[in-house]
């Protein structure tokens, strides 16, 4: 009969220390694996695929239990982390042959997404940040975010929550530590659109580690933000924070900025359609050799520069490299060999280092000499502030390669660490066991030929020790007086063991874990001295980085023949003669891609593109907005000739997208996007909006463009590139001096559109979409018959699609269903083109012309125009 589960004095301690972490999956080691119990259980064996047995399957109540090995966990638990959880590593803190009672056990490290370290567990060119956030009335936020893989720690205060949530998003943030005063409605935006896992740190340590690390801030509320930022990190992981530098203060203002929906409309490094990186402006530019380099290049990306001094001394380096050919291609080979010295340093500080990593860190030390060497050779006084960085740390090479092997193995608790030669005592108990070893050969031949049993052989078992082990068949040639005890009896087989091996046994083992407990004890001095100089490993680790991005800046710039742009701080002239879109033209190649210029003198403002479908436009603005973001990075520009201005923010509302997840329409979308764009811009900015007011009604989509485009013109007075299907705008041209009509153009030949992809002067003069239609493939009878409705919406005809012509014309087609209502006739959504005006519609006509829409924000002419709408 079952008997009830009782709770063990085990069990008891696992459920004490699971209480302590109830959001986490509590790994409890025991012997060579980590068990699981009860939900956890049942969970973690559903996630990764593992048998669920159970504890005490006698029981009324059996306990689900799971398990992994120790030594293959970390696959395990990089998996659940991926996933969104948190693992909580409960160790043996004892010997459990030393123990008395319970062996001793305690979380050692609580492992979240934002405090993954382990290279396995984040990609090498891309940072794993962790973020934290604190909030007062008045005062706005404190943000901090930290890459614990690497130490950087960056602070800064924002003004509101869309701040927050930009630079969440900038930073791809997988964790964010909270207070408890952070308003609901930005932890549910955060939690809708960035899928945030929120963890909350009520405490704040203070001791010397973070005192230093905080030791630059000023403002209170950063303070406050990094204190619970290190708290946080302080209490799950458990360890020493040496390599975290100290916190960096920075202003987003100091930036060119860019909002969440302008990187994504732009695909700066993640594609719309897949989410990947192919196909982005960061897989075109990333030409780094290094893991460091390909990280700085995504910052870099995410924050281009808007002062003046720096972009051209990023330029002047660049310049430099592509002047220097051979140099850079024997720089390029030099950083292949440069493995990653901020992990590797944030490794020794966790304790976590092995001695494979340690040759890699000596390897890549070994190369800065030759770096230093070749950056000499070109340098002209632009590369002082990156040498100044390129520290050989040639005390530590000299260590780590008198003590470390060559070829260590994984772990360092198993020995064959450390050199033969670098100590005495090890090299002591390195003989006895070599000795020992050859003793135990010389033994085995000499019972040989004394017993003469050929087959007979000394081993050794972890359990049994040492053995004399003879086969069954040959036990009828030992002799009486043989000194030989029986140890083990297996099927085949007797095991025996004698004094002499007795005396070996004890001298080989006494050696071997004497000289394991030595090895490890030197290979934490090794680790100890490397951690001494971890600050000047990140700050050598920043000058490669740097370095790497401007090698790979050149090396892009002469593949694609980009050129030198020229900025032009003081005027708003913008001239790009012949330019491209990078990222396409890599994918279509040089000779197929049509290069356009884009000319904007002192006074012009806006320019108005028009142009049929599929033919560029929108292609043309990102051009423009890729190429800016180029210039200000420091790199080279795709274009023959270009001269820029230095812009301070970019505002993009480029194709069709909605956000369900939010709850927004693709129009309520384009209208925040629209929004951001007038409440923020400058006469500094640059704004890309295309086919704003699609979305609505015809008349309502017209209104709203016409109102923006005025209020851009006279209000903001910014670089705008504007691209509307609306024909009727281009008379804005006649009353706006700062606007300029521009189109693309297209030619008609036997009745086929040839898009010709370049920009000519003046508005187009149709929009060729239902030859874009042909293009996608609609049935020829609808394409005729839209055609033929076009005509007549021209001409200004009333149409009846019921009348007999166009019921038999859509009869013929298979794929369209019957007509249920005419185009002229007012339906509740939108009134007729070409109905006869009534008197309230004659009313409200004569409000809408009074109306001074200069006066208004665009959502009061959003409601304006609602309100009219109602009425009629």
């Amino acid at each position: 009969m079952p008997q009830k589960t009782k709770r063990t004095p085990m069990m008891e301690q696992y459920m004490n220390i699971k209480e302590q972490y109830p959001d986490a999956f509590l790994f409890y080691r025991l012997g060579d694996f980590y068990e699981l119990f009860y939900e956890d259980a049942e969970q973690v064996a559903q996630l990764l695929e593992l048998t669920l047995t159970s504890r005490n399957k006698n029981a009324e109540e059996p306990i689900p239990m799971c398990g992994v090995p120790h030594h293959a966990a970390q696959g395990y638990i990089d998996t659940l982390v991926e996933k969104g959880y948190k693992v909580a590593i409960c160790e043996q803190m004892e010997d459990p042959k030393e123990a008395k009672g319970m062996v001793k056990r305690e979380v050692v490290q609580l492992v979240t997404p934002g405090t993954i370290t382990n290279a396995k567990g984040i990609e090498a060119k891309a940072n794993n940040f962790l973020t934290a956030i604190v909030y007062e009335e008045g005062l706005g936020y404190g943000f901090a975010y930290t890459d614990l893989s690497t130490g950087e720690l960056k602070v800064t205060s924002l003004p509101d929550a869309e701040s927050v949530l930009n630079e969440c998003a900038s930073l791809q943030t997988k964790e964010m530590v909270l207070g408890t005063a952070i308003p609901e409605t930005l932890t549910k935006q955060l939690s809708a659109r960035l899928n945030l896992m929120f963890s909350y740190q009520e405490t704040s340590l203070e001791n010397a580690e973070l005192s230093y690390i905080s030791q630059p801030l000023s403002l209170e509320l950063e303070k406050q933000v990094v204190q619970k930022l290190l708290t946080y990190i302080s209490e799950t992981q458990k360890r020493s924070l040496a390599h975290l530098q100290q916190a960096v203060v920075y202003e987003p203002t100091h930036y060119l900025k860019l909002d969440h929906y302008s990187k994504f409309n732009l695909e700066l490094d993640r594609s719309i359609r897949t989410g990947k990186k192919y196909g982005t402006l960061l897989w075109l530019l990333d030409e780094t050799k290094t893991a460091m380099g390909g990280r700085l290049l995504k910052q870099w990306l995410d924050r281009p520069l808007i002062q003046e001094a720096e972009i051209l001394a990023r330029q002047n380096m660049v310049q430099s490299l592509l002047d220097a050919f051979f140099e850079r291609a024997d720089l390029q080979e030099a950083l292949k060999k440069v493995y990653d010295l901020e992990r590797l340093a944030g490794r020794v500080a966790f304790g976590s280092v092995n001695g494979r990593d340690l040759i890699q860190l000596k390897t890549s030390l070994q190369m800065v000499p030759r770096i230093r060497e070749l950056l000499e050779g070109i340098d002209q006084g632009e590369w002082q502030s990156v040498l100044a960085q390129l520290d050989p740390v040639e005390d530590i090479v000299l260590v780590i390669d008198q003590a470390i092997n060559e070829e260590p193995p994984l772990s360092v608790t198993e020995g064959d660490v450390i050199k033969t030669g670098y100590n005495t005592q090890l090299d002591t108990y390195r003989d006895a066991m070599l000795n020992g070893k050859k003793w135990l050969a010389e033994l085995e031949a000499r019972e040989r030929q004394r017993t003469g049993i050929k087959n007979l052989k000394v081993g050794f078992n972890r359990v049994f020790g040492y053995y004399i082990e003879i086969s069954k068949g040959n036990l009828h040639l030992l002799k009486e007086d043989t000194h030989y005890d029986r140890k083990q009896t297996l099927t085949n087989a007797e095991r025996f063991i004698t004094d002499e091996l007795k005396e070996i046994e004890t001298l080989i083992l006494e050696a071997e874990e004497k000289s394991k407990e030595l090895e490890y004890q030197l290979f934490v001095q090794v680790r100890e001295v490397v951690k001494q100089g971890i600050q000047r490993l990140q700050r050598l680790a920043k000058g490669i980085a740097s370095l790497d991005v401007l090698q790979s800046f050149a090396t892009v710039s002469e593949k694609y023949q980009y050129i030198r742009p020229t900025l032009t701080k003081e005027t708003h002239e913008l001239c790009l003669k012949e330019g491209r879109h990078p990222v396409v033209e890599k994918v279509m190649g040089y000779q197929q891609y049509v290069p356009n210029s884009v000319q904007m003198n002192q006074d012009t403002t806006i320019l108005l593109i028009t142009g049929p479908n599929m033919s560029g436009k929108s292609t043309y603005m990102r051009q423009l907005a890729l190429t800016v973001i180029m210039a200000q990075m420091g790199c080279f520009v795709p274009a023959e000739e270009a001269t820029l201005p230095i812009f301070d923010h970019i505002f993009t509302r480029i194709g069709a997208s909605d956000d369900l997840i939010a709850g927004q329409s693709t129009f309520m979308v384009e209208m925040m996007e629209a929004n951001e764009a007038l409440r923020h811009a400058t006469p500094d900015s640059l704004i890309l909006f295309d086919e704003i007011g699609r979305g609505t009604a015809t008349y309502d989509g017209m209104a709203l463009a016409q109102g923006i485009i005025e209020y851009l013109h006279e209000q903001v007075q910014a670089k705008t590139l504007f691209s509307t299907h609306y024909h009727e705008l281009t008379q804005l041209e006649d009353t706006l001096t700062g606007l300029k009509n521009i189109h693309v153009g297209a030619m008609e030949k036997e009745g086929e559109v040839v898009f010709l992809h370049k920009m000519m002067e003046g508005p187009a003069d149709k929009s060729y979409g239902i030859h874009v239609a042909k293009l996608a493939g609609l049935p020829n009878n609808l394409l005729q018959r839209a055609d033929d409705i076009l005509t007549m919406l021209e001409q200004n005809q009333k149409i009846n699609l019921t009348d007999c012509q166009a019921t038999e014309q859509l009869k013929e087609s298979q794929d369209l269903p019957k007509p249920a209502v005419s185009v002229g006739e007012e339906d509740s959504g939108q009134l007729s083109l070409f109905s006869e005006i009534d008197p309230v519609s004659e009313e409200i006509i004569s409000e809408l012309k009074e109306l001074n829409l200069l006066d208004m924000t665009p959502m009061d002419a959003l409601n304006t125009l609602y309100a009219l709408q109602k009425r009629l």
